[in-house]
């Protein structure tokens, strides 16, 4: 591609990288004399209706926003069976290089670029966008440091059209919401999880989830919770570990409403950090004022009238002070009688009931006059066995009545299996998480003449049968049909061509391009002389054979005198005679006549490098021998 012109006016200069979906090149606008990035779909992918569309609601997704922090569009074009998009040429490098560099960036620069990715986020999901995909490498930070958002190319309109295939995990795993890795909506608000992971990331270094497989990081991000940031980083502060984990959150509506709100609460929590906390003095409810001062008490400003009247009002009737000075005196004797009875109760101990039945427990604890409460949960412990109590042993005594909560086990819950055969891995984590249930890792694999590759054969415990709630189900995936077995002819000295239609012959395949060159007295220039796996070696259909050719200057004519004696039948007749040498250079017939038994036949023959002489006498072979 390099040096083509497209479209009449993008001249291709130099590959600067490529994805699963586009190759990306650096150009040059030759109208209006600037340098451009191309994106150019892969021509694996030309054919493929799903694909082109992918490509081309890039094109429509991106064109519709203008913002400083997204990489612009400038044209989409076809030429022939060639699919584009022309943008913005920028100087610099993806995040992920970055944060490989530095091993992790300072709060500040994080936080900087961060709210840069949520602000044109918000731009994104004002206009309905939702990215999906928001990972480092999408991220391109200039010279200048500016951060611009590109690679909008499994973005989506925030429609019901956005839920995430459940035959394909999209976007990069590792910075995959729980609710995409379970197949549900992607929102604007599953964006704001992969800029938690973002920032996770910049300020430790660190991604974090991670796994063997793509299917146990999003199992992770379903199942765990990470290490706090400021655990794993101590410099960072403790309002911007919250930030993060805050856009982490599990669940879409705890995290932040927006990526704008987003943006604020780190704008904030780096200035918050910067504060020093003012303690005010407790003021009490009674000001002392100096002697002479006015008081700006509203209720001392009553007039002496005024509070001559409230006295004479308030002045009760002499019996009725007297009934109520026999009531309080009443009451305070009870009290205090009633108070001592209760502090000479003895106190008791309770006593551990867990392990006990519940009709055990209620019985020990009642026999000590005290209450019981029960609840239940279920858990691992046999039905009806009692696992935990809020008062023991261990604890303070208590007094009689004292209400004890104890907790008694439901047994292990039983979730239904669901029916995984013939479906793919990542569509059984799927269905495995939403009956509650997980996936043994990694999962075992089997060649079957029955069962397309990568779909699941067989799953323990079958499906619609009864397992405890977190039971790891084990499945087995198919390998396809088992391949047969193939040995590898010899092929030294054959050319290439040759050696491709033998290999051919065998499902065997030939890696042209990276065949070697060595100098060679064995073997003409150009001929095998030597391959990986070798001769003889016995390999499966479809194994790639790689090769070293001769640069030459390649073996010399050797001569040969050749006496054929005391193999013709000596029964008075004629018989034919043929004698054949196979080299270098293939299989030749060098002398054919008929002879009797009498006749001596001396032959001169020629051959290269490597020769086998062979008679046949009547087209029966009758000598054969290695030339030297």
């Amino acid at each position: 591609m390099i040096g083509k012109m497209l479209g009449n006016r993008y001249e291709i200069q130099e590959k600067l990288g490529g994805g699963g979906m586009a190759i990306v090149y650096k150009a040059r606008d030759t109208f209006l004399n600037r340098l451009v990035t191309i994106k150019i779909l892969r021509p694996e992918f030309t054919s493929d209706d799903d694909f082109v569309a992918r490509f081309r609601r890039e094109a429509q997704a991106v064109a519709s926003l203008s913002h400083p922090n997204i990489v612009n569009i400038h044209d989409v074009g076809q030429e022939d069976a060639i699919h584009y998009l022309v943008m913005e040429y920028v100087r610099g490098d993806n995040l992920k290089n970055v944060i490989k560099q530095k091993g992790y960036l300072e709060p500040i620069e994080a936080v900087r670029i961060a709210v840069q990715v949520s602000e044109a986020l918000e731009h994104a999901h004002q206009n309905n966008i939702v990215h999906r995909d928001v990972k480092p490498h999408n991220i391109l930070i200039t010279t200048e440091g500016r951060a611009k958002l590109t690679d909008f190319g499994i973005a989506m309109e925030a429609t019901s059209s956005t839920i995430t295939r459940t035959d394909t995990i999209m976007g990069s795993v590792h910075y995959l919401s729980p609710e995409q890795a379970r197949g549900e909506t992607a929102t604007p608000k599953s964006d704001i999880y992969a800029v938690g992971i973002l920032l996770y990331e910049m300020l430790t270094g660190k991604q974090p989830y991670s796994g063997d497989s793509p299917i146990a990081v999003a199992l992770k991000h379903i199942q765990e919770t990470p290490l706090p940031v400021d655990e794993v980083n101590p410099d960072v502060p403790t309002e911007l570990a919250n930030v993060v984990r805050r856009a982490m959150d599990k669940k879409p509506e705890l995290r932040y409403r927006n990526a704008g709100d987003l943006a604020r609460h780190l704008e904030s929590a780096l200035e918050d950090t910067g504060q020093n906390t003012v303690i005010l003095p407790v003021v009490g409810t009674e000001l002392a004022a100096a002697p002479g001062a006015k008081t700006s008490d509203p209720y001392q400003a009553e007039s002496a009238e005024t509070a001559d009247h409230q006295k004479e009002a308030a002045i009760p009737k002499t019996w009725t002070w007297i009934a109520v000075a026999v009531l309080v005196i009443g009451l305070m004797v009870g009290g205090v009688y009633g108070f001592f009875n209760y502090m000479d109760v003895p106190d008791i101990t309770v006593k551990n009931v867990v392990g006990m039945t519940e009709a055990e427990a209620r019985a020990e604890l009642e026999a000590l006059d005290l209450g019981v409460k029960v609840q239940e949960k279920y858990d691992d412990e046999k039905e009806g066995i009692v696992i935990a109590q809020d008062h023991g042993p261990d604890d303070p005594k208590v007094k009689p009545q004292r209400v004890i909560t104890i907790t008694v086990s439901k047994g292990q819950e039983m979730m239904e299996v669901p029916e995984l055969l013939n479906r793919s891995v990542s569509e059984a984590v799927v269905l495995l998480d939403q009956a509650k249930l997980t996936l043994t890792q990694p999962p075992a694999y089997q060649y079957s003449d029955d069962t397309e590759k990568d779909s699941i054969i067989e799953q323990s415990p079958a499906a619609h049968e009864k397992a405890p709630r977190g039971f790891a189900v084990r499945i087995t995936v198919s390998k396809g049909p088992e391949p047969k077995m193939q040995t590898i002819p010899d092929l030294r000295g054959k050319t290439l061509r040759d050696a491709a239609s033998i290999l051919s012959a065998k499902n065997l395949v030939l890696n042209e391009a990276e065949a070697g060159y060595e100098d060679s007295t064995d073997y003409p220039a150009n001929r095998i002389t030597s391959h990986t796996p070798g001769p003889n070696t016995e390999v499966e259909e479809g194994t790639e054979i790689s090769v070293v050719l001769s640069r030459g200057p390649g073996p010399v004519e050797k001569k040969v005198n050749v006496e054929v004696k005391d193999v013709i039948p000596d029964d008075g007749r004629v018989h034919s005679l043929e004698i054949v040498v196979e080299d270098l250079e293939g299989r030749k017939l060098r002398y054919a006549d008929s002879h009797d038994a009498n006749d001596k036949v001396r032959k001169k023959i020629t051959y290269l490098g490597r020769g086998v002489l062979q008679v046949f006498v009547d087209g029966e072979l009758v000598q054969e021998e290695e030339l030297p």
